[in-house]
Order: C-alpha cells, then sequence, then structure tokens
C-alpha cells in the first residue's frame, strides 16, 4: 500500500510517534521540526528558535550552511559510499589535512562516524598497543553508548544493564565551583585531589593500566574546565604508568573554545585525539588521529575497525569543507570574539538573577549553573526545568544537564556563524526565561 505524502496533523504526528518511536533519552520535545537555516530550527506550526545548542552540540556552521550544503549535493551525486577497505581522495586529503591543523606527532588518522565510535576505536588501539586493558576517565564523563565508551561514561546510564567492561576507574572531576579538596583559603586543591586519585587507582589496578580517556571541557558534566596545569600533571601521571592519553574533543575540537583544538591551551599534546560533533558540522564524521608510531604499533599488532562506513567519501568531503569555512573565516579568532560577548552577557544576567550561581566555559562554549542557594550552592532540578521550558516557550532552545550534588547547568553552544545580534537575541530571552522561572520559586 503506498504510503501518504501528504503532512501529517500534529495530532496525528504524535500519536504515531509516541506508537512507533523507541524513546532513547528522556522526553521528546513537543515541537515538530520542520526546516532550519543558519542559527535558527522553524516549526511546522510557524514558530522560529534560536538553536543555543548547535544541534547535538554539532552543527558547528549553524544549520544548512551555503558551503556544506553545495557538497553533499555535489559529492552524493559522484561518489557516496565504498567498500571499506577501498580509498577516495576525499578521505586522503581529510586525513593530510587535520594533521595540518594538529602538532607533532599527530599525524595518522582514521575517519568514522561517530563521537562513540571514535573512542571505541581509540580505546581498542590503546589496549592492544600497550597490552593492557584498565581505562580511567572521569567521573562525570560522557564518552558514548557504545560498549567500551559506555563502560568509560560516569555522568549517567550505567544503572540497570549488567556489567561494564572490566577494568574502568574513575577519578574526580576538578570544580572549582565545587570543590572536594580545598587549599587554606577555600579553593580549589586540584594538584591534591589528583594524587589522591592516583593513590586510589593505584590501589585498585591489578597492574593493567592502558589509557586515561577524558574530556578536556566535560560537557555533559556540566562544562567543567580543569584549572590551567591539570593535564600537565594528568599526563605526567599517565607517563609514569606506561599509559596513553586520550584526548575526547567531541565538543571542543575545531575552533568552538577560541582555539583550534581546546587542548592547546595546556601545552599538552595526546597520545590519541578523538573528533566527532564539530567535525562533520551536524553530519556523521568522526576521527581518531594518533601518532605514526603509535599506528605502526597497533598495526603490527593486527589492529582492526573495519566497519561498514569507516573512510567514507561523502563525509569526508563534508569534512574537508568544513576546515575549508573554518579557515577561509578565520573562526577561531570569531569563537574567541563571540564567545567574550556572550560570557559578558552571561555575566550580567548572573548580577541580576540570584538563582545563578556559576558562569563558566572558554570561547563559544558556555555553562551557566543555576541554584537556590548562592551561599549554600544548593541546587533543584525543578528550577532548570522550568527555565528550559520557559526558554522554549518564548522561542530559544537550550539544554540542561541535571546531576546529583550539581544544579541545573545550562550547556550553551550556539554556532560559531551566529551573530552578536542573536547572541543578544538569546541572551534577552535568557534573562526572562531566569527571571520568570525564578519568581515561581
Amino acid at each position: 500500500m503506498a504510503a501518504s505524502t501528504a503532512p501529517l496533523s500534529a495530532g496525528t504526528f504524535w500519536a504515531d510517534a509516541e506508537r512507533h518511536l523507541v524513546r532513547y533519552g528522556g522526553e521528546f520535545t513537543r515541537e515538530i521540526i520542520d526546516r532550519a537555516a543558519g542559527s535558527f530550527l522553524f516549526t511546522a506550526d510557524g514558530r522560529r528558535i534560536l538553536d543555543f545548542t548547535s544541534g547535538q552540540m554539532s552543527a558547528l556552521l549553524g544549520h544548512s550552511h551555503p558551503s556544506i550544503v553545495a557538497t553533499v549535493q555535489r559529492q552524493v551525486a559522484t561518489l557516496d559510499h565504498l567498500y571499506s577497505g577501498m580509498l577516495s581522495r576525499p578521505v586522503v586529503d581529510l586525513a593530510r589535512r587535520l594533521a595540518g591543523t594538529l602538532p607533532a606527532p599527530l599525524e595518522k588518522a582514521l575517519l568514522l562516524t561517530t563521537g562513540a565510535e571514535s573512542n571505541e576505536a581509540a580505546i581498542r588501539m590503546a589496549k592492544l598497543v600497550t597490552g593492557k586493558h584498565e581505562i580511567i576517565s572521569f567521573a562525570r564523563s560522557w564518552h558514548g553508548m557504545t560498549q567500551a565508551a559506555a563502560s568509560a561514561t560516569y555522568s549517567t546510564g550505567r544503572k540497570g544493564y549488567g556489567p561494564a567492561a572490566p577494568g574502568n576507574f574513575a577519578i574526580p572531576v576538578p570544580n572549582a565551583y565545587r570543590p572536594d579538596f580545598t587549599t587554606d583559603d577555600g579553593s580549589l586543591d586540584w594538584s591534591r585531589q589528583l594524587d589522591f586519585a592516583f593513590d586510589l587507582i593505584d590501589a585498585q589496578s591489578t597492574g593493567s593500566l592502558a589509557a586515561c580517556l577524558v574530556e578536556p571541557i566535560l560537557s555533559s558534566g556540566g562544562i567543567i574546565e580543569p584549572p590551567a596545569g591539570y593535564f600537565a600533571a594528568l599526563r605526567d601521571k599517565c607517563r609514569e604508568r606506561e599509559m596513553l592519553l586520550i584526548l575526547d574533543e567531541a565538543q571542543t575540537g575545531l575552533c568552538r573554545t577560541g582555539t583550534w583544538y581546546a587542548f592547546e591551551r595546556d601545552g599538552v599534546v595526546p597520545d590519541i585525539l578523538t573528533l566527532s560533533k564539530t567535525l562533520g558540522a551536524g553530519l556523521p564524521l568522526a576521527a581518531l588521529v594518533t601518532s605514526a608510531e603509535i599506528e605502526q604499533e597497533a598495526h603490527r599488532r593486527g589492529f582492526l575497525f573495519f566497519t561498514t562506513h569507516v573512510a567514507d567519501p561523502l563525509v569526508a568531503a563534508v569534512g574537508n569543507t568544513v576546515l575549508d569555512v573554518l579557515m577561509d573565516d578565520k573562526l577561531d579568532e570569531r569563537a574567541r570574539s563571540l564567545g567574550a560577548f556572550l560570557r559578558d552577557g552571561l555575566a550580567d544576567i548572573a548580577d541580576r538573577h540570584r538563582v545563578v550561581g556559576d558562569v563558566r566555559g572558554r570561547g563559544m562554549l558556555a555553562g551557566l549553573e543555576l541554584v537556590v542557594d548562592r551561599e549554600t550552592k544548593r541546587t533543584s532540578d525543578e528550577l532548570g526545568t522550568r527555565v528550559t521550558r520557559r526558554c522554549l516557550e518564548l522561542g530559544l532552545h537550550t539544554n540542561i544537564v541535571q546531576l546529583p550534588g550539581m544544579g541545573g547547568v545550562m550547556r550553551i553552544a550556539p554556532p560559531l556563524t551566529a551573530t552578536e545580534d542573536e547572541l543578544s537575541l538569546g541572551l534577552t530571552i535568557l534573562d526572562q526565561a531566569i527571571g520568570d522561572a525564578g519568581a515561581e520559586l
């Protein structure tokens, strides 16, 4: 029987969604999205919604960027997908160009589809190369939903699925706003915290520590950026134990934080770098990048990661276009200037509303933590829910992270192509939504 092409009524749409879709993470946003362009989403009933999360933190260049659209149209008409053992020019070009944006010795790339897949490949490679199996990650980490990546994810999703991969350990997050180890003046003593963490790791390890997998800025963990110096000390801990350091820059890579890669701030080069979200600017493209030495040892030991969409030419061509736009439009510089504008606006909001406990982040990745009481930093899940709901009513899509022991943390990651006027609109809506929601307490 031929399917109807007529648009479904809203009632029928939601009835079909309820009947036929698996729910994969909370409730669906009650808007039917019809199209998207630039910094905005457009609903089927004619509403315009400013997208302050770049889709799933991925639409780095905004929605339907003309250069991306042209590349997809051209590439899908000529070469879209190949047998996984075959190569095409877009794939080799992207691998070479990625290496050109990175410090030595990162020069060998594996092109994949999602962040989970790139982290899965990185963990698999680290285990093979080191001959060990234990993995360390942050206690509020998010690295993906496949087996090894999910086993290294601690922010949510661990209950009810049976045993995780053996040998996974969590270390505390160096959270300056909510410090657990403190100096005499009450500030975070991250060095003592890190020493304590690795004392516990050493006590639990069976002597098989393979790698440490961490995000330079924890996003699903609440936009928490470890202090300057932390990653150099973490790298030293890894070196002492002959572990590899893997940095997951799914959300921070490719100019979002104001530099091409967030790790540049710390002068630390990872053994393996994973990229995703921003690399495809909303399309499914991810990468693992490592040194020739590590790649050679992995190859010698028979590294296998032969997947259906490894090295696909269509998304590789998109990745090349993403690099073109980032370079041509100097979006690293733009992220710094727009990020400063955004941060100033959030600071103004914090001055006006006592329910804003902290403003943090870097470049065009910002976090705003909501609390009921600034002095005690007491939290309220209800407040965060009210703010995001009110934002949507007013025409702004935001995302709230709610974790035990933390308030609702709003994740703000507009496209790097956003204008100051669009950021101002979002800040105005956010200001009103916080005021409206706070008044209900």
